[in-house]
């Protein structure tokens, strides 16, 4: 028998699949996918003796309780703010009780499944037992199916739901492989927000995809202030003048940052120095400290612009806009996933649920920088539980910052129609995971306007529409809801129900400058943009913040947002009030005086966010 690399199944609780003992309780629907992501279709059934690493996730204690936790040390009026808390509280606090472990096991026990074949993560979180497919089908009430993609590439999986004795299904929250349609232990296509400028594409089947997009041109031979042309390149001297950004790092050996990369996504060492020499010299020679996740590995060499234009632009960004002595960290993850492979280096015990090998600890940065992301149509258990566990990981004072994306409200210029279904072009709005997740800050991109200086107020970015919107899976956190109930009001959009949801957690939170931004890929200079440029550039400025807090003895400010959606920072953010993200055939979300969905708060005044951080506990 064989192992898949990665998974994806059609359900049909038919009888004929259920096994013949009695069963406890009814058999209920658990998960179920609507329709099959764009380009695959049904090819022909399993294999039943194909092997399966069936993976269950079992519900974990006091998981409705972790958003009242976070707000416990992330609210600034809260008397315990910034009392982060240690890895051992957080394993302990959510640990599933040992009634879910004793149902799910007696379940498998009952169903045919020896004891002996059941391994159980030390934390007692996930469970896993390898099995044939038709002992998955008998499981989990279900068929299998092999499903084929247009590039001829082939996927085994079962499309639209399983199902669960109900007495079970209390205690499980989601039964892995089944409706994901991934890549091995990706979270569903992920794409790097920073839009390729060769236009090459990664395969969707491979979990990770580089659309056309945001177009790269080549810079212009400037003469005089650099600040001057800031309207028609950003460096990194204009980006301090944006925001007011001049910090001497104190501790910086107490203090990190990380940046996450994907697959063969690597920078090329030749044009950091090439940045560097020009714009920051104390950089020279720098690299930053891998940290391999999954076989994640180095390739400084490469010259594909498809393959080092994210790398490049992030570490150009974040190592350049700060001190020489503030080390940074690569994440680098060796396949195309993101969510559970970062996850996974974060915890341990979260490895079993994805089989991933050679998994251990890694090093937290207190600030972590990601341009990647995948659309908001997987699962939503799984969704869930990853934004769930990134709110875990915040609990010990971690800060996910993340790219909100550079198609409007659509996820790539896919939109949905009214059935759920994925659709080029016109349709309803499609919002990007994981940035509708509460617990990571979403970053939207603004500009310099022609003809302005970096002292002028910035607009929303025109060569591209800042990704920006409301979740269909998530709702609106209470600490936004003032600010975005008032845009909602006041906005006056003519969309019908059915093009977004009203209710959702809306994003982005904060904006910074993505457009006209000098870069240096292959060798040459050229100006680029994205929300990916717009994330580092506020990840170097929270790690700032960190660096002044750490150094009078405070914590790292960890998860930012319920503080910068508060009283406290209302005078922090620079309005955007020109511009929109237009999108699936309609003009987006236009700005507006306070947060909207296209920079939400609007762009740091970083001495002012220097200061509300300082003054907090």
């Amino acid at each position: 028998m064989v192992f898949l690399p990665s998974f994806f199944c059609l359900a049909g609780a038919v009888i004929s699949v259920l096994g013949s003992e009695p069963q406890l309780s009814p058999r209920v629907l658990h998960e179920h996918r609507r329709s099959l992501p764009s380009g695959w279709s049904l090819h022909r059934r399993a294999d039943p003796e194909i092997t399966l690493p069936l993976s269950i996730a079992l519900v974990q204690s006091n998981i409705d309780n972790l958003e009242e936790y976070l707000l416990d040390i992330a609210d600034p009026d809260s008397p315990n703010y910034g009392m982060h808390w240690t890895p051992a509280q957080v394993r302990d606090t959510f640990r599933p009780s040992q009634e879910s472990v004793d149902v799910v096991h007696t379940w498998l026990a009952s169903d045919g499944v020896h004891p002996e074949r059941v391994q159980f993560s030390p934390d007692g979180m996930h469970l896993r037992v390898n099995v044939s497919v038709s002992e998955a089908e008998r499981l989990l009430a279900t068929e299998y199916y092999v499903y084929q993609h247009e590039d001829g590439s082939e996927h085994l999986a079962c499309q639209r739901g399983y199902h669960l004795p109900e007495h079970v299904s209390r205690h499980v929250e989601l039964v892995k492989p089944t409706i994901q349609f991934t890549s091995a232990g990706s979270s569903g296509p992920v794409t790097s927000i920073k839009r390729s400028v060769s236009g090459r594409s990664l395969s969707r089947r491979s979990g990770a995809h580089k659309p056309s997009g945001v177009a790269s041109y080549p810079a212009k031979t400037i003469s005089g202030d650099p600040l001057d042309h800031c309207d028609e390149q950003v460096t990194l001297d204009c980006l301090r003048a944006l925001y007011d950004f001049y910090y001497d790092l104190q501790v910086p050996e107490q203090n990190s940052i990380g940046v996450v990369e994907l697959g063969a996504q690597n920078y090329n060492g030749h044009d950091l120095d090439l940045f560097f020499r020009k714009f920051n010299m104390g950089r020279l020679n720098d690299r930053p400290k891998l940290i391999s996740i999954d076989g994640g590995k180095e390739n400084v060499t490469q010259t594909d612009d498809g393959l080092i234009g994210e790398a490049n632009l992030d570490f150009e960004l974040v190592m350049g806009l700060l001190d020489v002595a503030q080390p940074v960290l690569l994440y680098q993850i060796g396949r195309d996933g993101f969510v559970d492979d970062l996850l996974s280096a974060f915890d341990t015990q979260y490895c079993i649920d994805i089989g991933t090998k050679n998994c251990k600890d890694k090093p937290h940065t207190n600030v972590v920088s990601i341009s990647y992301g995948t659309s908001e149509t997987g699962p939503h258990n799984e969704m869930i539980r990853q934004c769930n566990e990134m709110g875990k990981v915040a609990l010990t004072g971690v800060t996910f910052v993340y790219a909100s994306g550079d198609d409007g409200p659509s996820f790539g210029g896919t939109c949905l129609d009214d059935d759920g279904n994925e659709v080029d072009g016109e349709g309803n709005f499609l919002p990007d995971f994981p940035g509708v997740c509460q617990y990571l800050t979403a970053v939207g991109a603004t500009q310099v306007n022609p003809g302005s200086s970096p002292y002028d107020p910035e607009s929303a970015t025109a060569g591209f529409a800042s990704g920006g919107g409301f979740s269909n899976v998530f709702k609106r956190p209470k600490f936004q809801e003032r600010h975005v109930a008032r845009y909602l009001k006041k906005a006056d959009l003519p969309y019908g129900p059915n093009v977004f949801n009203r209710t959702g957690r809306a994003y982005p939170d904060v904006a910074a400058n993505g457009w006209n931004i000098t870069v240096v890929g292959d060798g040459v200079f050229s100006t680029n943009g994205g929300t990916s440029a717009s994330a580092p550039i506020f990840a170097a400025m929270l790690t700032a913040v960190n660096d002044a807090r750490i150094a009078v003895g405070k914590s790292p400010v960890g998860w930012i947002n319920p503080a910068i959606y508060s009283h406290w920072f209302a005078s922090v953010w620079n309005d955007i009030t020109d511009g929109s993200n237009p999108a699936c055939g309609t003009d987006g979300f236009p700005t507006a005086p306070g947060w909207d969905p296209v920079t939400g708060l609007g762009t740091p005044n970083f001495p002012r966010m220097l200061a509300r951080f300082l003054a907090l506990p």
